[in-house]
Order: structure tokens, then C-alpha cells, then sequence
């Protein structure tokens, strides 16, 4: 086996930067798709270390149709929903092809907190950065930030695992 080989077949090694991880490379990562897909690119990851997620907001999203009419808000839960995706695509990027056939399964969240509503318009820089990781179990950190200023911020895990078999 020649060199090029090994290095499509093994995990990146730490501290790689990948610069952009697009669309399609996200839907080709995790399984979620609209309108629960909630971030549309990631930038500045750094496998192992970190990764910057980005929701553009638009008034079109089907959330706001119900939260809140005539004053639409995110919700909170989908900000977090965010932060998780965001850390998967970091995990997901980090293993290389040994997540192949893998899915990363949110587990718990601590010390959510909400500092102004997210709106249409707005653009989410979900800041996600790995605390640590034993096995097949991930902990983030996560700050939401709008032109700068946070909005929203957690601590969570995530475990991967084998994803599992198709229904129907």
C-alpha cells in the first residue's frame, strides 16, 4: 500500500484546519435534514480542538410559524440543537473515515443560558469547542454569538456510535 492510501484510510491528524465544511459535506456528516438541519456551513475547524457553526436566520424558517406569530423568535432548544450539530460535525471530521457508518447521538446538557432572542436576520456563530473525550463519549463547550455578542451558551456531551439499522 502506498502513502496516499494510508492517508485517505486513517483520522487527520490533531490541530488540522479545515477551512470550510459546506452544505453537502454536512449532509454527507450527520443524518438530520430540513427542517431539522439547523446550521448551513462550518468554518475554522480544527479537528480535535474546535469548530465555528453557522445558522443564517431567516424569517422562512418553519419554527417561526408558531414561535412566536407576529414576533418571531428562535427557541432556545434549537440553539442548542445548533451547538450539537455544530460538535458533530467536529467529531465527524476529527475520526476521518473511522466515523464512516457512525452517528453522534446528543446525551446531556448543563448550565444552558440565554442572553437576548435570536430573530430573522440574524446570523448564529455557534463557537463549539471540545473539553475532552473518553472513548466514544465527547464534551463541548459551546458560546452562540450574533455580530459579536453571545446570545446563548452550554455545556453538552455526545456519544458516537453505530448508527442504527433503517426503518422501512
Amino acid at each position: 500500500m502506498d502513502a496516499s492510501a494510508i492517508a485517505t484510510t486513517s483520522a487527520p491528524p490533531p490541530g488540522t484546519v479545515v477551512e470550510i465544511v459546506d452544505i453537502a459535506r454536512i449532509l454527507q456528516a450527520i443524518p438530520h435534514r430540513y427542517p431539522f438541519l439547523m446550521i448551513d456551513r462550518v468554518v475554522d475547524l480544527v479537528t480535535n480542538q474546535s469548530a465555528i457553526g453557522i445558522k443564517n436566520v431567516s424569517v422562512n424558517e418553519a419554527f417561526f410559524q408558531g414561535h412566536f406569530p407576529n414576533h418571531p423568535v428562535m427557541p432556545g432548544v434549537l440553539i442548542i440543537e445548533a451547538m450539537a450539530q455544530t460538535a458533530a460535525i467536529l467529531v465527524v471530521e476529527t475520526l476521518g473515515p473511522d466515523a464512516a457508518g457512525r452517528v453522534v447521538y446528543f446525551m446531556s446538557v448543563e448550565g444552558a443560558k440565554f442572553r437576548r432572542p435570536v430573530v430573522p436576520g440574524d446570523q448564529l456563530r455557534i463557537h463549539c469547542t471540545k473539553q475532552r473525550n473518553r472513548g466514544n463519549v465527547w464534551k463541548f463547550v459551546a458560546v452562540a454569538r450574533v455580530d459579536g455578542t453571545s446570545v446563548a451558551e452550554a455545556t453538552y456531551a455526545a456519544m458516537i456510535m453505530d448508527r442504527a439499522p433503517s426503518i422501512g
